[in-house]
């Protein structure tokens, strides 16, 4: 795959590498110059093997044309790397360099320093100092230096740099990749949900987004005048006839559509799929046809669909379009799935945005509905619960549609997983698609009808939960919650299911606990999240959000990720020896990134 997959205006972050080295002359410089260069070439070659973007392009690395040794060459990397559209900053060393003379003094970019363990030259000296001149110059950059000595002609990567360069790295192009692109609110607020409320403050000065609003009569707009491509409205129409069973209707005899009706329906949220699709992206296909600048879009890397009640009561909901745009595949084939959140909770969606970014795959967006403990299960159904379930579980649902990819029918080593888009293969997008069938939206609900992706996650599936808050007096905070998600027998499940609304996609989740604070227990995780939604990545990636939330300078509020596993910029250690505490402290001492 290469950058044309990249389908927002712009082009993708680089990373950029700057070996740094002690600049006297006559013998010292001479000596180092080998060995720190071949550092540098080291670092990019791994980088450039192990990440890939999300539209699924390789990651390209930008070497400085020279070592850094002053402040001279250091000028001549930085405009290199303005040129060359780089948007994290990794320097290398082995050994010392003069420090606040050779450190990279954008504000804007994400930046580490690896320096290098070994005992002929003081590498971890030259980092200490480096960070100093950062933290006392207010630029946060993390420190990477590996635990274990390396011989000075060992040009091997530890394993625990390996990991760090990795977190690092994906953290930082995600931040670098939403910059200057566009959160479109597709409508207003929905039913007073206070993630609806777009905060055009929040997106602008944390994340670097602007903020796009249209209204919903824009869909009815294009619907009646055929603003979109005839030709591809005719393959997703037949597509979804083949591809997308209708699931159990279960509104009364008398509340029911007619098959008529049905059917018209079935091509209305069709249109809305595609005029979705083309207000976020655009589609050249529509200059063609004599709409031009409706064929630009608004170059959104994420979005939301406000739908109730002023659209649902009236139109087909927007449930269908919402699954199939988040799902990593549609009548195209295969393709990179679409951050869409459901009731125009912006806050979701960023959550959605922050795990496809990190992983390249599917995001499930999800109502947090119902903490189950043991004991209610035993009383509803009769059954006793064990194993993982044992201490009650969560019902994950949303108000009608997930990404299809959330009923877990891929797999990676045998195991159920949603894929990273570009790994998945065709078998897996048809058992997807099997195990999904489309319930008839219940109207006194959905008054203007519609379909819901209906199905339930299989089990033993590793996922995060996570989710943006904004609270006044301190700004936006992050919940993370890793689990997996776990299978009832199938009488359980219905009986659990029913009492709610069985056309909905349903995931039972059990976080992780710890025993302690807001992971006590199963209800305690349920007592402590902050809103009414929560969005989920396949994997345990809370790690990889706990440092991109600290590159936007957003505190974790919640977290069950291992102390080890934390990964912030050195400068938080100077905030206080309580880790949580730390993390709000240096985040509003810093401010938003931008």
């Amino acid at each position: 795959m290469n950058s044309k997959t990249n389908r927002l205006s712009g082009e993708l972050p680089k990373i950029g590498i700057r070996p740094t080295i002690d600049g006297r002359r006559n013998g010292v410089r001479e000596s180092l110059e080998d060995q720190t260069m071949n550092m540098a070439k080291s670092a990019a070659e791994f980088l450039e093997t192990n990440l890939r973007h999300a539209d699924g392009s390789e990651v390209e690395c930008i070497i400085a044309d020279t070592c850094i040794g002053g402040v001279a060459e250091a000028a001549e990397c930085a405009e290199k790397f303005r040129r060359e559209g780089v948007g994290v900053s990794l320097t290398v060393t082995p050994c010392w360099c003069y420090g606040s003379e050779t450190i990279d003094m954008d504000p804007h970019l994400p930046k580490a320093i690896w320096g290098f363990n070994g005992t002929e030259r003081p590498g971890a000296v030259y980092l200490a100092a480096a960070l100093a001149g950062h933290n006392q110059k207010g630029l946060p950059a993390f420190s990477i230096y590996g635990r274990d000595v390396q011989d000075s002609d060992d040009n091997s990567i530890p394993d625990d740099v390996r990991e760090k360069l990795l977190r690092f790295g994906r953290a930082g192009l995600a931040v670098a990749t939403m910059k200057g692109k566009s959160y479109l609110s597709m409508g207003a607020v929905s039913m007073g949900i206070a993630g609806s409320i777009v905060d055009t403050n929040f997106f602008e000065e944390y994340l670097g987004l602007r903020c796009e609003f249209i209204d919903m009569t824009e869909f009815t707009r294009r619907v009646n005048e055929d603003i979109f491509d005839p030709e591809e409205f005719k393959k997703a129409l037949s597509w979804v006839k083949k591809n997308c069973p209708e699931g159990k209707d279960y509104n009364p005899q008398g509340q029911q559509k007619t098959r008529e009706e049905k059917d018209q329906d079935w091509e209305f949220v069709v249109k809305m799929a595609l005029i979705a699709r083309d207000l976020m992206i655009g589609n050249e296909k529509l200059a063609d046809i004599g709409f031009g600048e409706e064929a630009l879009g608004h170059n959104a890397i994420v979005g939301g669909f406000q739908g109730q009640r002023q659209w649902t009561d009236h139109f087909p909901n927007g449930d269908f379009m919402e699954a199939i745009l988040c799902s990593s595949f549609d009548w195209n084939g295969i393709r990179q799935p679409f951050m869409l959140a459901t009731e125009n909770d912006s806050l979701n969606g960023v959550a959605m945005l922050f795990g496809h970014l990190l992983t390249g795959s599917a995001q499930v967006f999800s109502d947090v509905r119902t903490y189950w403990s043991s004991d209610a299960v035993k009383r509803v159904t009769g059954h006793t619960l064990t194993g993982e379930a044992a201490n009650g579980f969560i019902h994950l649902i949303n108000s009608g549609p997930s990404a299809l990819d959330g009923s877990g029918q891929q797999s990676i080593d045998g195991k159920p997983a949603m894929k990273s888009w570009w790994e998945i293969n065709p078998k897996e997008v048809d058992l997807c698609l099997e195990n999904t069938s489309w319930g008839p939206a219940i109207t006194e609900y959905f008054r203007g009808g519609g379909f819901s992706s209906t199905y339930k996650t299989v089990g033993q599936m590793p996922i995060t939960l996570s989710r943006i808050n904004i609270v006044k007096g301190i700004g936006p905070v992050l919940q993370i919650a890793e689990g997996q998600t776990v299978e009832l027998p199938d009488d359980v499940h219905s009986i659990l299911d029913e009492r709610t609304n069985p056309t909905w996609p349903t995931t039972w989740f059990v976080p992780r606990l710890t025993g302690e604070g807001a992971f006590r227990d199963v209800y305690s995780v349920m007592a402590n999240w902050g809103a009414n939604h929560g969005a989920f990545s396949y994997g345990h990636v809370g790690a990889d959000l706990i440092t991109l939330a600290s590159m936007l300078r957003i505190p974790v509020c919640m977290h069950n990720v291992p102390g080890e596993n934390v990964y912030r910029p050195s400068a938080w250690a100077a905030f206080g020896m309580d880790e949580e505490g730390s993390d709000y402290r240096a985040c509003d001492s810093y401010g938003p990134l931008y």
